[in-house]
Parts: structure tokens; C-alpha cells; sequence
């Protein structure tokens, strides 16, 4: 076997990958915070809130491939440096504008930048790192995603309590800034000419069906399922999606590399990550405005409530490659998901009257439970990899997380605003009024205090809250689903520490 020589500059390298995400994690929750407080600035509804959300997830996943091989044949450093820069140039944009749709297109920009940075982020890894370090250094990235997770809502909740809500955007520039400086100096170039050709008609593609698909799960709950547009444009989206597929299977170098999935490895790890991006990104959506809304506090309280959840996730990020050691992947992976079911359904509980006691309780477990299962699948679906297809293959698992993250948003959010529009009562509202309250409980409460009706007021709480047991209780019996497959189907060889028994993964590593 080959020995293999460690890149003297691998850890100073991970520290340039670290500011990288740093920022991408920040971005995340600082933007749910500012939710609130932009649908009451912007005259936003839910559908709207959805799209401030869903504008970079669905841009994001669907540019991921592409940009793993723009990395692979053109440089992975510079195309991070560039993502790095149009996502500080999205930043920008959001910071300035002042009308919804002006911010849906900015996030999309700054989805083009994300898509350049987060696979490329992963996909050095393999390259800079032997097996043996290589759970380390994606617990070391993954943690930094989860490092930025407790200071966005903190920080950015302290910015909406003292400046306007462009403030969250711009807080953007200087961390992008330090993260392509830290590009610039720290992290040596890697390519893969070999790599297949960017295939602009399957990036159409993806991009159209994706988006067709959440744009009719984001309108159905206010035009119905049998709405004949919805109906049309989720068909559009199956069409767009199944031509994507066919295409993929039949070119000599595809994008799309289906032939990843037939490693049992990756597939699964995959899915299991997939279903673990659905369920927290669908909750991460729900629960500031129960925050901020139904208990009263302001952006900043809302922050700091929201640091239970990222203290599990960084706690189980130190403990998951411990537990792998001692347990294997598979073992670990479906504790995850099973504790994570159990916050879900424990979350479900949750009255008006239930106190922050007991939202930080489920929080905290749906943290925990979260970083055990994803940080596992992640490190297993990246070593089932093959090395020469590490931007793509990269770009393929990371891609599948944000769909799933995607669909959460846009099928949760859904879920809660036709279940909180059901359930509000607006007896006496005249109609114009009605509509305005029921499109989320921000605007229940303006229009509660507009026309002074404490029962409106406690109808949306009580309605809100009921919403959201209902989605938690879908997230949780999603967890579960997604344990047992783990439990079945994740490989139950190898351990953290021992030495792959798959002949091409051995022969992989010798070659490295």
C-alpha cells in the first residue's frame, strides 16, 4: 500500500474552510430571527416568508452540482473565493432594497453563492485528509456550521433591536470578507481537469423542477391542492425532474452521477441526512415566530431562547465521532434520529400556557439529536465517495440536504399556515381584515391590536401554537421513519477507527 504524505498545511487549510462556513451558518439563522420582523416591515405573509427562505435554499441545492465541477476542472480555491464574493455581493443587495420581491432575488443571489461554497468546503476535504483524520476535520466543519448557528440569532437579534432589518444582511459583508481572505492565504488549490463538463441544459433543468416543486407546495395551502394551477405546475415539476434523470442516465459524463447511488453507503447516509435537513429546517421556520409572537419576546430574547437547540448540536458534534468509534456509524446515526424523533413528538406537546422550561427542554434533545445523526451520515456518505469525482459526488449529498431542507420549508410552512388559518377564529372581522389575519400570526396580532380584539389576539396564539404542535409531530414521526431505515439499511461495517473491508475503498485510500 501507498503512503500516504499529509498535506503539511491541511489544518491551517480547514481553518480557511472554517471561516467559509462560518459564514454560511451565521446567514442561516440570523435570517429566521429577522423573519418576524420583516413580515410586519414588508407587509409579508406567510407565502412571502416562505420565499425569503426558500429563494436561496432552492437556488442553492439546485447549483450545487454545477458548482462542484466548476471546482473540480477550474480550481476548488478560486471558485470558493468566488462564491465567497457574489454571496457578499447578495448581502449587498438585501441590506439596500426595500420591497419583498427585491429581497426574495437577493437571497437567490446569495444562494449562488452558497452553492459555490458549501460543496467545494467538503469536497477538500478528501483530498487534504486520510481516513483517520478525516471524521475529525468534518466534525471541525460541521461544528463551525453549527458554531455560526448560536451567533446569528444572538447578534442579529441585538441589530433588529438597535437598526433596521437590513442590518442582517449586511452583517454579511465583513464575515464574507474574512472568509476569502482566509481562502486567499491559507487553503492551496486543488483541481480535477478530468472531471465531466458543467451540462447547462440538466442545470436548467434542475433548477425549473425544483423550483416548479416548491413553488406548488408554498401556493397550495392558500389556492388548494386542486387548484389547477398548483396541479399544473407540480406536474411540470415531474416532467422537468424525470428529464433531468433520463438525460443524466443516457450522456457519457453526467452531472448527476447516478451511479453514486448504487453505492449502499451513500445512498442511505444520503437519505438519512436529507430527512435530518428536512425536519430541522422545517422547525427552525416555525419556531421564531412562536418566539417572538404567541410568548413576546423581541428579536434578541428570540436569539438567545434558540441557544438550547445549538448547545445540544455542539455538544453531540464533539461527542458523534466518539460514539462512531465505540459504536459504528450505523448505531450512531439511528440514535440520532431516534432522539431527535422523540424532541419532535415531546415538542408537539407544547400549549401557550407551557412556559420556556419546557421549550428548552425539547430544543436542547432536538440539538443533541440532531448533530449525532447528521455529522455521522455526512462523514459515511463522503467516504463512499470516489476521490476523482469529489466536487460532484460532494455536491450530489449536499444538494439532496438542501432539497430536503427546501421541502421542509415549503411543505412545514405550508402545514402550519392552512392548519393556523383553519383554526383562527375571525368571527365579527370584516373580510378585508379576515384575509390579513389569516396569513400568519404576525399579522394577526397587527390586526388584533388595530382593532383592539383580545379574543382575535388569543385565538391566533392559540391557533399558532396548535400549527406548530402539528408540524412537530409530523417532524417527529419523520425522525423516526428515517431511524428505522438507518437502523435497517446504513452499512454495519466499518467503525471510525478501523480499516475499510471494501476493496475499492481500500484501493481508494492506497491511491491517495
Amino acid at each position: 500500500m501507498e503512503t500516504i504524505t499529509p498535506d503539511p498545511r491541511r489544518w491551517w487549510a480547514l481553518a480557511a474552510l472554517v471561516a467559509s462556513m462560518l459564514t454560511l451558518g451565521f446567514d442561516l439563522t440570523i435570517l429566521n430571527v429577522a423573519l418576524p420582523t420583516m413580515a410586519a416591515d414588508l407587509d409579508a405573509g406567510t407565502g412571502a416568508q416562505q420565499w425569503m427562505a426558500d429563494a436561496y435554499v432552492v437556488v442553492f441545492a439546485a447549483l450545487m452540482l454545477p458548482a462542484g465541477l466548476l471546482g473540480d476542472r477550474f480550481g476548488r480555491r478560486r471558485m470558493l473565493i468566488a462564491g465567497l464574493a457574489v454571496f457578499l455581493a447578495g448581502s449587498l443587495v438585501g441590506a439596500l432594497v426595500g420591497d419583498v420581491n427585491a429581497v426574495i432575488a437577493a437571497r437567490a443571489l446569495m444562494g449562488v453563492g452558497g452553492a459555490l461554497v458549501t460543496p467545494l468546503a467538503l469536497s477538500v476535504l478528501p483530498t487534504l485528509f486520510a481516513p483517520d483524520e478525516r471524521t475529525k476535520a468534518v466534525g471541525i466543519v460541521s461544528a463551525a456550521s453549527a458554531l455560526g448557528l448560536p451567533l446569528g440569532p444572538i447578534i442579529g437579534g441585538w441589530l433588529l433591536n438597535h437598526f433596521w432589518w437590513g442590518s442582517v444582511f449586511l452583517v454579511n459583508v465583513p464575515m464574507a470578507a474574512i472568509g476569502i481572505a482566509a481562502c486567499v492565504f491559507l487553503l492551496p488549490e486543488t483541481r480535477d481537469p478530468s472531471s465531466p463538463r458543467v451540462d447547462a441544459l440538466s442545470t436548467a433543468l434542475t433548477v425549473t423542477g425544483l423550483g416548479a416543486l416548491v413553488y406548488a407546495i408554498i401556493e397550495a395551502p392558500t389556492r388548494g391542492w386542486g387548484d389547477p394551477l398548483v396541479l399544473g405546475v407540480l406536474a411540470a415539476s415531474v416532467v422537468l425532474i424525470a428529464a433531468l434523470v433520463l438525460r443524466e442516465r443516457r450522456v457519457r459524463h453526467p452531472m448527476l452521477d447516478m451511479t453514486l447511488l448504487t453505492h449502499r453507503g451513500f445512498l442511505f447516509n444520503t437519505i438519512a441526512a436529507t430527512l435530518v435537513n428536512f425536519i430541522l429546517s422545517g422547525l427552525l421556520f416555525v419556531l421564531p415566530p412562536f418566539l417572538q409572537a404567541v410568548l413576546g419576546h423581541d428579536a434578541l430574547g428570540t436569539g438567545v431562547r434558540l441557544l438550547p437547540m445549538m448547545g445540544g448540536l455542539l455538544v453531540a458534534s464533539r461527542l458523534a465521532p466518539k460514539v462512531v468509534t465505540r459504536f459504528g456509524a450505523r448505531a450512531t446515526v439511528s440514535a440520532g434520529l431516534v432522539v431527535l424523533a422523540f424532541a419532535g413528538l415531546l415538542g408537539s406537546r407544547t400549549t401557550v400556557d407551557s412556559g420556556y422550561g419546557f421549550v428548552a427542554l425539547w430544543l436542547s434533545l432536538t440539538g443533541f439529536g440532531f448533530g449525532l445523526s447528521l455529522i455521522p451520515a455526512m462523514n459515511g456518505g463522503l467516504s463512499a465517495l470516489p476521490r476523482d469525482r469529489a466536487g460532484s459526488g460532494s455536491g450530489l449529498l449536499m444538494t439532496m440536504r438542501q432539497v430536503g431542507g427546501a421541502i421542509g420549508i415549503a411543505l412545514l410552512g405550508s402545514l402550519l399556515a392552512g392548519t393556523f388559518r383553519d383554526r383562527l377564529d375571525v368571527t365579527g372581522l370584516p373580510a378585508q381584515a379576515a384575509d390579513t389575519a389569516g396569513e400568519s400570526v404576525v399579522a394577526a396580532h397587527q390586526v388584533a391590536q388595530r382593532t383592539g380584539s383580545a379574543d382575535l389576539l388569543a385565538s391566533a396564539n392559540s391557533a399558532y401554537v396548535h400549527g406548530m404542535g402539528v408540524v412537530l409531530l409530523v417532524c417527529g414521526i419523520a425522525a423516526l421513519v428515517a431511524a428505522l431505515l438507518a437502523a435497517a439499511f446504513l452499512p454495519g461495517t466499518p467503525r471510525a477507527t478501523e480499516t475499510p473491508t471494501d476493496p475499492d475503498m481500500a484501493a481508494e485510500e492506497a491511491h491517495a
